[in-house]
This record gives structure tokens, C-alpha cells and sequence, in this order.
């Protein structure tokens, strides 16, 4: 039989932790503080106020309690194990549930097993061990994580009816629900795993007999865990709630957010809610509150591409536009661009949605469409306040096209960001929202393109002579898609990666820009006047030295900085549209 450790020659568990040097003498203090307010366990008071991880917590309470730790992966009990062990400890699932319990036995064996919320809840030992001894049966205890526990419980819970969302009775009842403190930490479990994993986006998606959580991790979405769908009501009102969504409106597209602080961070959180056949699915957006920007080159852009950009920026007025899909880095580049250009002699203001980075020196506003504040009326107003530099984050339509054209012809450099699938394909953008062939030649100095691919996992990658993928860059070669990769760079490094666990088996760790960049130039001038195709566009641009996204993505991969799978994944249909002329993103 495994027990616990009894409780009388226990250190507590901020006594373990601290020990081990896991939590500060504040960690502790705070926990404590919280405990007091609000019940509940020491460790659980650590957790949700960031201090520890789950799994550095699991490891002192198996230290504490000599306990072993049961794993998420380890819970593939059946319903009739569940049922065999609460028919032999004469035990309902009410009783159980209610106390954040969970047993099972399997068939033919003499052992129960228990995991709980609170191992050392004195009343659920006494009742289960007694009668365990008195049915003539071992009992295995465990400790475990919250989700592992409450996916037990989950599994024997009685469960009610399930009301429609339209009453005041059901709003009350969510309401009480998102408050519970099991649902706060399974939903401060999702944002502590999304932090830890660096993920850009939290999808909870709802089917018919569960809901999973996936994570978007460089720019790729991974599925995390799957929950029962009884659980999902709660979470999903807890969401809400914290991003200031109606949790009674279940009928209707909602769109939320709030700042919040977590785990000593400061995120922007946006949400998306949309009805779906089996309930809502909810895209949460983590946008953190940076501190530190990468240098040009540590984000990918080098050679002529740099060349290109700093020479843009080194001009005194004209727009430059960076293109690309949402999560692509352009906020980054141009942020970047930003702060080499404060030189604390010129007047810089950015209009942003949201403001993602904090920036000394310079005046950031951010737009606000509950009252009007759009990006057009706010880049107004920015003109009235004598700026020399103006980034706008999107020109969306054809008003703030106008109002940053007319900024820049009259002395302004205005950086902005626009969704197009190329560089060049940004000037037929401009054109179909509204700004006239010579205004777009008037104003805009040059344009950039970036993309995101996922490097390779240093730890794990490993050279390789014929990478999977090289045929396809020769008959892209041959047929003119692309320029032939061995005259735009030295000797090839190809360099593929099979997985690891610092990776967690993905082969790749981060992600790096790819770029195309161009300058508005006389002989790009005359063809945008004419109503040039894209492909005139192209072969003018080609002689500047312009490379597109795909041959600087296969410069990347013949560096081994990435693969060329990942490039193709990314950016193989962007090549395609560029040379066939379509243009809008």
C-alpha cells in the first residue's frame, strides 16, 4: 500500500520549494497572503500566482509526500474501472466529485487507486482507506496535476442538464461556474502552458463528447490536451469574462479584450468567439508587452535586402510600407526601423492596435473603434502635432491611404504595414483602394514583404548532402520561377533535424524572417503609370538585385538556418501568385 508521509513529520511544501531555491522568500509571503484571502492548498496558491511551474510543484510534492507522480498520458482508466472501484468501496460519484477525488480498479486486480485534489484531505483518507481494508484491497496513491485529476473526476462526475444560454437562471449559473477555482486553474494552466511554449494563439475548440486546446508555436498549431466536454461550459465563461464578453450570448460572433498580467507579464488579450455546431470555438490572441527588440540581423534580414531597408529609412519623407499576413513580424521590422531612427531630434508618433511595444521617446497612441477613434482620425491629428516620423499600423482603407500619401508628400516619413502576398503586389493594393497611379509613385519610397519560417533546432539538426526538396528548386530554376540559388550565395550548408526534446520533437526552435524589399525607382515609376503587370514589375525589380520571399527562404535553407520543407510550407504559394499576377493577399 502507498500512502502518504503522515502529515505531522511533513516540511510544508513552500518549505520544499524554497529549499530547493524554486520560490523566494516573496513567493512565499504572497502565496501565504493569497491562501489566507482565499482557502484552498499552499501549492495551488503558488501556482496561480506564477511562482512555480506545475511540474517543478509535482516534483517536491512527490519528494514531500514519497508519492509517485502519475502523468496526463497515464489516465486511459475505462468507465467500468471507475465503476468496479466505487462498487467496492460502496462509494457514489457525487461523494467523490464533490471532494476532487477519483478512483478506479482494473479488472482482476486487488489494488485501488486514488488522486485527489488534496491527497491529505484527513476525511477522504479515512473513508477510502477503511474501506479498502475492510473489502481486502491495496489503495495506490498518487499526486498528479490539476488537469490529470480533474480529468478523473470529470470522468465519474454526475452530470445535469444543460441549459440554452437565454435565461437569467443559466447566466448566474456560467457565472458561478467561471468563478469556481478548479475552472481559474484550468484556464491559468492554458495561458502558464501558452507562455512557457511561446505561443502566439490559444484555440479551445468544442465537438461533440470533448474539447481540445491547440497552441499556435511558431506559426504551426499543436494539439495539447483534450478535456471532457462537460468541462467546457466553465471555461469557456471564464474566458469571456476575462475578456469582457457577454458570457450570456452564445447565438452570436463576439469579439473581446483586456490586459492582463500574468506570471509577472504584462499580455494583450484579444478573443474571438464564434458559434459553432457543438459550442464556441475561442481563438485567444497573446500579444506580450516586449521589452527588448531583436537586432535586423537576428531577425533574418541581411544583404541586399538590408541594404535596401536602411537605405529607406535613411530617407527624410515618403511612406514604406511593410506587407505581409497577420503574424508575420511586420510590427517587429518596423519597431525595429523605429528605434534606429529615434534619435531624440525628431518628433516620432505611431497609431497602433494595440500597442505591442513600449518605446521611450516616442508618443504612441492607440485607436479605439467603440468610439470612433480610427486609424484615419487619429493620423489627422497626429499631422496637427508637428511629427517628423509617423508609423501607422495598417492602412485598411482608402481614407488612411489618402491622409498618409498626403503626409508623406509634404515632408513626412510615414512607415505603415498593408496585407498583400508580396511586395509589389502592394501597389495594385493601394491602387484598388483608392489612391490614384501618381500619388502611389508621388509617395511611396519602397516597399517590403516578410514572412516567418521556423528554424531548425540547433540541438538536433544535423547536415545533409540532398535535402528533400532541392529537385523542385532545380525545375523551378529551369523554368524560370525562381533565379538559380549557387549565384546569390557561397557554399551550400543543407541541414535537416529529426526531433528532440529541447525541440519537443518538432525539429525546430524559433523562427526567422525571410524578406523581399524594392525601391520605387524611375523605371518602376514609368510602369505603375503605365498599369504595368506584375510580372513587368518583377523583371524591373530584378534589376535592383530584388530576390522574392521564396529565393531568400531557399538562401535560408542553404545557409541551415531552415529547411527547405518549411520554406515551401510557408511561402511556396507567395512565388506562384507573384509570377501569375495575383495580388490581393
Amino acid at each position: 500500500m502507498t500512502t502518504p508521509t503522515s502529515p505531522s513529520r511533513l516540511a510544508s511544501i513552500g518549505e520544499v520549494l524554497r529549499a530547493r531555491g524554486q520560490i523566494t522568500d516573496a513567493d512565499l509571503t504572497q502565496a501565504e497572503r493569497l491562501q489566507n484571502e482565499a482557502g484552498g492548498l499552499l501549492g495551488q496558491a503558488l501556482l496561480r500566482i506564477g511562482a512555480v511551474s506545475e511540474e517543478d510543484l509535482l516534483s517536491a510534492q512527490s519528494a514531500q509526500l514519497g508519492l509517485p507522480i502519475m502523468s496526463a498520458g497515464a489516465v486511459s482508466i475505462t468507465p467500468d474501472d471507475y465503476s468496479r472501484a466505487m462498487t467496492a468501496l460502496g462509494l457514489t460519484a457525487r461523494w467523490l466529485s464533490s471532494r476532487g477525488a477519483a478512483v478506479w480498479q482494473e479488472a482482476d486486480s486487488d489494488t485501488v487507486h486514488l488522486v485527489a485534489q488534496n491527497i491529505l484531505n484527513p476525511e477522504l483518507r479515512e473513508v477510502i482507506e477503511g474501506r479498502a481494508y475492510r473489502a481486502g484491497l491495496a489503495l495506490r496513491d498518487y499526486v498528479s496535476s490539476n488537469q490529470t485529476v480533474e480529468k478523473a473526476v470529470f470522468h465519474i462526475r454526475d452530470e445535469g442538464p444543460s441549459g440554452d444560454g437565454n435565461t437569467d437562471d443559466d447566466t448566474a449559473r456560467l457565472r458561478e461556474m467561471a468563478e469556481e477555482a478548479p475552472v481559474i486553474d484550468f484556464v491559468n494552466r492554458v495561458f502558464s502552458t501558452a507562455l512557457r511554449e511561446n505561443a502566439s494563439d490559444i484555440h479551445i475548440e468544442p465537438f461533440e463528447h470533448k474539447f481540445q486546446v491547440r497552441y499556435r508555436i511558431d506559426g504551426v498549431l499543436h494539439t495539447k490536451q483534450s478535456d471532457p466536454k462537460s468541462q467546457f461550459d466553465a471555461v469557456a465563461s471564464r474566458i469571456k469574462l476575462l475578456s469582457g464578453m457577454d458570457i450570456a450570448e452564445r447565438r452570436l460572433p463576439q469579439d473581446g479584450r483586456q490586459s492582463i498580467r500574468f506570471a509577472g507579464q504584462d499580455i494583450d488579450l484579444r478573443v474571438s468567439a464564434l458559434p459553432g455546431t457543438w459550442g464556441e470555438s475561442l481563438v485567444m490572441r497573446l500579444l506580450k508587452k516586449e521589452t527588448e527588440l531583436p537586432d535586423l540581423e537576428a531577425i533574418g534580414l541581411d544583404g541586399h535586402a538590408k541594404a535596401v531597408l536602411q537605405d529607406l529609412l535613411s530617407q527624410p519623407n515618403g511612406i514604406i510600407l511593410v506587407t505581409g499576413p497577420t503574424g508575420s513580424g511586420k510590427s517587429t521590422t518596423l519597431y525595429r526601423g523605429l528605434r534606429g531612427l529615434n534619435d531624440g531630434v525628431r518628433k516620432i508618433i505611431t497609431i497602433e492596435d494595440p500597442v505591442e511595444y513600449d518605446m521611450d521617446g516616442i508618443i504612441q497612441i492607440q485607436t479605439n473603434a467603440a468610439i470612433g477613434y480610427s486609424f484615419a482620425k487619429g493620423l489627422r491629428a497626429i499631422l496637427r502635432q508637428d511629427p517628423d516620423i509617423i508609423m501607422v499600423g495598417e492602412i485598411r482603407d482608402g481614407e488612411t491611404a489618402t491622409i498618409a500619401a498626403q503626409a508623406a508628400l509634404t515632408g513626412h516619413l510615414v512607415l505603415s504595414t498593408l496585407h498583400t502576398n508580396s511586395a509589389l503586389a502592394a501597389v495594385a493594393r493601394l491602387i484598388d483602394i483608392g489612391l490614384e497611379p501618381y500619388m502611389v509613385i508621388s509617395a511611396v519610397r519602397g516597399l517590403v514583404a516578410q514572412r516567418l519560417v521556423r528554424r531548425l533546432c540547433d540541438n538536433c539538426a544535423v547536415d545533409v548532402k540532398k535535402p528533400d526538396g532541392e529537385d523542385m528548386i532545380w525545375s523551378m530554376v529551369k523554368s524560370g520561377a525562381i533565379i538559380d540559388p549557387t549565384k546569390l550565395s557561397g557554399k551550400a550548408r543543407w541541414r535537416e533535424s529529426k526531433g528532440c526534446e529541447k525541440c519537443s520533437h518538432t525539429g525546430y526552435l524559433g523562427r526567422v524572417a525571410i524578406f523581399e524589399t524594392v525601391k520605387i525607382d524611375d523605371a518602376l515609376s514609368e510602369d505603375i503609370l503605365k498599369g504595368a503587370s506584375l510580372p513587368k514589375l518583377l523583371s524591373n525589380a530584378r534589376a535592383q538585385g530584388f530576390i522574392t520571399l521564396l529565393e531568400d527562404g531557399i538562401l535560408k535553407a542553404r545557409s541551415g538556418v531552415t529547411s527547405l520543407t518549411e520554406v515551401f510550407r510557408v511561402c511556396g504559394a507567395s512565388t506562384l501568385d507573384l509570377n501569375q499576377g495575383d495580388t490581393d493577399a
